[in-house]
């Protein structure tokens, strides 16, 4: 998996698993909504800086979003629509 596969995975997984919407992540870390879900979409291709401040918004390491999944591992669903905080 490139490295912006794997930070997309683990963005998503991370932000899913805490009950956080896009908006609610982008407002915490001080980022673009927009471009939060780019990166989601790997169309974005962040800095380190935007991954640390995302990582802190998140409250995990920021090696957590370069874990790389088991092979057999489902991607990470998205949210149920609807705002969440």
């Amino acid at each position: 998996m490139k490295g912006r596969a794997l930070v997309a995975w683990n963005l998503r997984r991370v932000r899913v698993a805490q009950g956080l919407s896009q908006e609610r992540l982008a407002a915490d870390a001080g980022v673009d909504r927009a471009y939060l879900g780019g990166l989601e979409r790997q169309v974005e291709n962040p800095t380190v800086d935007l991954l640390d401040k995302i990582a802190e918004a998140l409250s995990v390491p920021l090696s957590e979003l370069f874990v790389t999944p088991a092979d057999d591992e489902a991607p990470p669903k998205p949210l149920r629509g609807g705002r969440r905080g």
